[in-house]
């Protein structure tokens, strides 16, 4: 392939996924005014209109957009193939891009992400924080984090972090107003801050106890995407919250809320890292899936296995 043209379709495919000609020409190291110049070229070449552009959004059009499905997984193989020289190298170098859920993002990725940089120099990595499930090779992401209840069979999975439990909270005034629940079918009694999902779905609480497993379409005066915004809503009254437990330990422990049905907690979930298994990861991808399983091995003494 013509060089010029790789480097062009390059350029359209950081602009598609950035959906911004600024941050692309800053990810790729040139001028807007020379990135869009080289995407008219390439409009003007294949004679497609690839790219809608206004003075506030740029998106691919429907020939953009077919074109961009095709290429970003056979960008990412080049990418990949190149990364395998990191083999010859002492220490890996390049850029590793993440797509992980908000609270993995925090309390999960970002300690692994700092002693990954700091024992390796040459590395550079991109944590994008999205509770939206993301197709990682379509985005350009070398590896996710997510559940491992919503992962494709064709992904490898590495336990990530320890487990994640989940907690119903509200406000000790708001409890004295309406009561405690004791089975998640009072719920229907009580307000209920709803977790409404990017794709616009809500949220249904899932509790378990004794091997019995029950999901709860709650409803309330707020629907809400951020976890700090449910805590907020439930220390200041308005109904019960379902958070992680991690989210809720500070005011728990000051007091400005406490637990109901904890009885009814669901089984304890984990977060996994994830990468394509039909893909080598790249020499800095391994580097960083080692640091997962020693500290894995430092929090439980015990090796974890990949699946997938």
């Amino acid at each position: 392939m013509n060089r010029n043209r790789l480097t062009d379709l390059q350029a359209f495919a950081t602009v598609a996924r950035l959906r911004s000609f600024r941050r692309a020409a800053t990810e790729l190291g040139v001028s807007p005014s020379a990135l869009s110049h080289s995407l008219r070229g390439l409009e003007g070449r294949l004679g497609v209109r690839l790219l809608n552009r206004s003075t506030r959004s740029v998106a691919p059009t429907e020939a953009g957009q077919r074109l961009l499905d095709r290429l970003a997984p056979a960008l990412l193989d080049i990418d990949s193939a190149l990364e395998t020289l990191n083999a010859f190298r002492d220490s890996p170098v390049g850029t590793l891009r993440f797509n992980a859920l908000r609270h993995a993002a925090e309390h999960v990725l970002a300690p692994l992400a700092n002693r990954f940089l700091l024992a390796n120099a040459g590395m550079r990595l991109e944590i994008v924080a999205d509770d939206a499930f993301v197709d990682i090779i379509q985005g350009g992401f070398d590896a996710g984090v997510r559940f491992g209840e919503s992962l494709d069979r064709d992904m490898v999975a590495i336990p990530l972090g320890p487990p994640q439990r989940f907690v119903v909270v509200g406000a000790p005034a708001y409890l004295t107003q309406a009561g405690r629940p004791s089975d998640p079918h009072e719920l229907s009694r009580h307000r209920c801050i709803g977790i409404r999902f990017p794709s616009g779905e809500r949220y249904r609480w899932e509790f378990e106890k004794a091997g019995e497993e029950m999901e709860v379409d709650v409803s309330g005066p707020l629907d809400v995407g951020e976890m700090p915004l449910m805590l907020r809503a439930a220390e200041d009254g308005l109904g019960l919250a379902y958070v992680y437990e991690e989210t809720a330990r500070a005011s728990l422990a000051a007091g400005r809320l406490e637990t109901v049905l904890d009885d009814w907690r669901p089984t304890e979930a984990g977060f996994f890292l994830y990468y394509p298994s039909r893909r080598l990861p790249s020499a800095g991808l391994q580097k960083f899936i080692e640091l997962v399983k020693e500290s894995r091995v430092e929090r439980t003494g015990t090796t974890p296995r990949a699946s997938g």
